[in-house]
Parts: C-alpha cells; structure tokens; sequence
C-alpha cells in the first residue's frame, strides 16, 4: 500500500516568502517565473511552482516587514507533529511559536541553534 500524501517526513516541504505586498509580489512571482496563486484570504496567497501539478510549493504572506538574514520561512513535513517538537527541543531548538492550529492541520515554528527560524507542519 502507499502512502497517501505527497509530503515526506522531516523533508523540507514548503517555502513562505514574507512581503509587504501581496498583489505586487504575486504579479512579480507571476510574471518572473510563471508561478499560479491561490489566494487564502486577503493577507496570503499559496503558489504552485514551475513544476506543475495541484501541489502548492509554498506561500506569499502579507507582513508588515521583511525579515532581514532570516530569509523565507522553509516549513518542514511531519507525520507526527508532538514527537518532532520534542525531538527539536531535545537536539537544542527553541520553540517561538505553537504549536497551533490551521486551515491544513498543525504546525510550530522554532529557532536552530545558530537562530535561524524554520517551522514544521502536520496534517493532525
């Protein structure tokens, strides 16, 4: 039997790109590189990238600065959530946010050691 997500455990699965805004950036991405939105509301937009297909290869949030040296968000896949927030707590990050819910199921975000924030989503 396979497996009936996409996603693969701990690999990095999404990108989100903070902007501050939205309509602009989604013509940008559009025009540049041919990437289809999603929109999710008036403050994000989910992208589909040059590869094709349904799946979203990240999102556009709307935000009042950009992060500088951080760069985008990179969201990892998790097929149990809780035990891979120990784990990265255990190997030394530090949760700053969740983990909470959202339209897609659940998801925290943390620092790494050096401070680079990254965060880790689940379907549950």
């Amino acid at each position: 039997m396979t497996d009936p997500t996409p996603q693969r455990h701990h690999a990095i699965d999404y990108v989100e790109l903070a902007v501050t805004d939205l309509d602009r950036s989604k013509r940008f991405y559009a025009e540049a590189f041919g990437w289809e939105f999603t929109d999710y509301g008036p403050g994000y937009a989910g992208f589909r990238d040059a590869r094709g297909g349904a799946a979203e290869a990240g999102g556009l949030a709307l935000a009042d600065a950009v992060r500088t040296g951080g760069g985008p968000l990179v969201l990892l896949f998790s097929t149990d959530l809780d035990a891979t927030l120990e784990a990265v707590t255990r190997a030394g990050g530090r949760v700053v946010d969740g983990p909470y819910e959202f339209p897609g199921g659940r998801r925290f975000h943390f620092t790494d050691p050096d401070g680079t924030e990254l965060g880790v989503w689940s379907e549950r």
